[in-house]
């Protein structure tokens, strides 16, 4: 996974140098709010599950292919997960990702853009959380652990207003397509992420 995440930064960071030399790609940065829970799917799933807030944020590029249609690829650090009632208290599950979204942005009309694509997501850690009227215990698991998936493939569907040249403001949808565990266990579901997110970006 560390040799997957470090190619895919090494790309970015090529393009983005290569960017500084073509007047026609834009180089910026965006950060935003993350609220996120998760899809259960066949395993164990009798978990009543809520909204967790988090954040994202990270580097952009816009790459100009034809009138209207650019790649606009991402490298970003983004929190998820979920709560859920636990047995006389509140379980939090907050994961912490690398995103790689392969976005097509489409130009629809003056500042109004549609965003679509794949993305790839690298698992840093795990967080678990425990809390109750009598304290909390928190526990956390390294990116090394075998209980998670360390990449996942998803798609990313969303909208980006172009409020000048300088900055834009943007909400997405965020799914993986594979599971983050594979069967689930007593204590957590088998599931994969969604995540709604709103934010801003800035460009060069």
């Amino acid at each position: 996974m560390k040799k997957l995440f470090f190619l895919a930064a090494a790309l970015f960071i090529t393009v983005s140098a290569s960017a500084q030399n073509d007047s026609k790609i834009r180089l910026g940065l965006k950060a935003g709010l993350n609220i996120s829970n998760i899809i259960k799917d066949d395993g164990n799933n009798n978990f009543n599950t809520d909204y967790l807030v988090g954040f994202n944020g990270g580097v952009t590029l816009d790459i100009p292919i034809v009138d209207r249609l650019a790649f606009s690829p991402e490298l970003l650090y983004s929190t998820k997960g979920y709560k859920a009632d636990a047995p006389f208290g509140t379980f939090t599950q907050t994961t912490h990702f690398i995103d790689a979204p392969l976005l097509a942005r489409i130009n629809l009309a003056g500042g109004l853009n549609l965003i679509a694509g794949p993305q790839v997501s690298f698992l840093l850690s795990t967080n678990n959380k425990y809390e109750n009227s009598l304290g909390s215990i928190e526990r956390q698991i390294d990116e090394d652990s075998d209980r998670f998936r360390k990449s996942l493939v998803g798609g990313v569907i969303g909208f980006r207003y172009d409020i000048n040249q300088q900055f834009d403001i943007h909400g997405r949808y965020a799914l993986d397509f594979q599971k983050n565990n594979e069967d689930g266990t007593s204590r957590t579901p088998e599931f994969r992420n969604q995540v709604f997110q709103v934010g801003i970006g800035v460009k060069f």
